[in-house]
């Protein structure tokens, strides 16, 4: 038997070599493999030996060659093809063992690799006969296989193909994704290719089973783009019961509106709790604690079943708050003290514990229904308040635009219609996916009662007509921001001079469904 080895990642290639070579593989390496087992002392043929061809342009050609691919692709059924294979001295190659250049990870013309994808996808296609190895992971598995049995199956040959082909098409979707950036030699793409090229070649890794999915009777999971390292990668779960998809879709959420609210308020604790991926409550404190029991007495009935993230450490002093509060099915921190832990796997016991790194920025958002998509870049972006136009003739004071940023950042966070009202740093009312935006207004006032009088509120698009913001000014809100554009503007700030509140325009929607 033979077997063809050419590996970019050496992670456990030698151990692997051995256990082949204690099998009775007669082994043929290329390039940097063969030094690497040359080193190692593990007997084998370099690539050049079986061409009777030495490696040429810098090693871009040296498996390209007939003596290797006729070994690899002959279909051992087929008596022609055996002929061929006797005819010119041709061995046969019963195991490839190849994984490529790192692209991703350095992406150059350069580690655009040929050979590999060639040599992978020929094993692959004629898998009845050949097994195709692309991943250290499969290593203790083929080896374990192939000496109980002296040969792998067709079941596992069939699973090496599938992973092979999967190997390389993330593999070239990475090559499609660095030219759409501009990466390759040529004119630099224009905005609308850059952020919608005209083909978008996604390669998704499952690397988590999750619970279920919305529902008990769905089946979800958590990918990742092949070769991303993405911040849910690195979140370490301390206690509670399996992740659920809705789990993580409120977490991240959650934790990304944590981030937001901090970054406006340096020198200020944040924290969010989030159901159904809306904020019931998000505060700026002194403290963690503080900022806690201001977030959650906002809406302390629909914090139950929710998601608290907490922009800090979680020590044992909060943990005390949060464990005599509402039921938070899954709390996420930037760490844990070892006694928070303890005291909320005891009173919490089905609360997943989670923590983890800030999170990268969106990029790209893609909806799919049926065979279609909905493509979009991220929607990240938030005019700051200094960039904001006071369009009423009373002007804003420093703590009215302190809790006009914490209304701007929750409402567009929040699904539409929406409206946020926020007093002292808390977001007090928030009317989430209303059709209507008065309807939207007033469950946010409803929500925030007699808090109110003397707030600040945020719409997340512009008010149609004067009578969502007169609903917000009857209940005692005194400034609003909005991102205007409306045809009936006018009457708009007429109505809020009127009533004697600052209003400030974004020029910025921020819709979200």
């Amino acid at each position: 038997m033979r077997a063809l080895l050419s590996v970019w990642d050496k992670t456990g290639l030698v151990e692997f070599a051995q256990g082949l070579v204690g099998l009775g593989f007669e082994l043929v390496a290329s390039g940097g493999t063969a030094a690497a087992l040359a080193e190692a002392h593990v007997a084998h043929a370099d690539v050049a030996e079986v061409t009777d061809f030495p490696e040429m342009l810098g090693g871009r050609v040296k498996t390209l060659h007939p003596m290797i691919h006729g070994g690899i692709l002959a279909d051992r059924d087929v008596p022609e093809h055996l002929e061929a294979l006797a005819t010119h001295e041709i061995t046969p190659i019963d195991l490839v063992v190849c994984n490529l250049y790192p692209f991703a990870s350095n992406p150059s013309v350069e580690l655009i690799d040929v050979g590999g994808p060639t040599m992978v996808r020929a094993a692959a296609k004629n898998h009845a006969h050949v097994g195709v190895v692309t991943s250290p992971a499969q290593y203790e598995g083929v080896l374990a296989e192939l000496a109980a049995a002296g040969t792998l199956s067709d079941a596992t040959r069939h699973r090496l193909a599938r992973a092979a082909f999967a190997h390389s098409a993330a593999y070239d979707a990475a090559i499609v994704a660095w030219f759409d950036a501009g990466g390759a030699i040529g004119e630099a793409p224009s905005a609308l290719d850059a952020a919608l090229p005209e083909t978008i070649h996604l390669a998704l890794e499952r690397v988590e089973t999750l619970r279920y999915g919305e529902n008990p009777h769905q089946v979800g999971a958590r990918y990742r783009v092949a070769g991303g390292d993405p911040w849910w990668d690195h979140v370490r779960q301390h206690a509670g019961s399996p992740l659920s998809y809705l789990n993580l879709f409120d977490a991240d959420a959650a934790w990304r509106l944590v981030h937001e609210l901090a970054a406006d308020a340096p020198g200020r604790e944040a924290v969010a709790i989030i159901k159904h991926a809306n904020a019931s409550g998000a505060a700026l404190g002194a403290t963690l604690v503080e900022a806690f029991n201001a977030a959650l007495a906002a809406d302390p009935q629909s914090a139950f079943g929710g998601v608290v993230a907490v922009g800090g450490v979680l020590d044992e002093a909060l943990a005390e708050v949060i464990a005599a509060g509402p039921q938070a099915d899954v709390i996420i921190a930037r760490e844990f003290s070892d006694a928070a832990v303890e005291r909320l796997r005891a009173r919490r016991k089905a609360t997943r514990l989670l923590s983890g790194p800030s999170p990268e920025p969106l990029t790209r958002s893609i909806r799919t229904f049926g065979d279609t998509a909905l493509v979009q870049d991220a929607d990240e972006l938030l005019a700051a308040p200094s960039t904001w136009r006071c369009v009423t003739e009373a002007q804003p004071t420093p703590a009215q635009l302190v809790d006009l940023a914490v209304a701007w950042r929750v409402c567009a966070r929040t699904t539409s219609n929406a409206i946020v009202i926020a007093r002292d740093g808390v977001a007090v009312g928030v009317g989430a996916g209303q059709q209507s935006r008065v309807v939207a207004a007033g469950v946010a006032t409803t929500k925030a009662g007699s808090l109110a009088i003397g707030a600040a509120a945020a719409s997340d698009a512009f008010f149609p007509f004067a009578d969502g913001l007169e609903s917000l000014t009857d209940a005692g809100v005194t400034a609003i921001v909005q991102p205007g554009g409306s045809v009936r503007d006018g009457e708009v700030i007429e109505a809020a001079n009127r009533a004697g509140i600052v209003m400030l325009m974004t020029s910025e929607r921020h819709f979200r469904h």
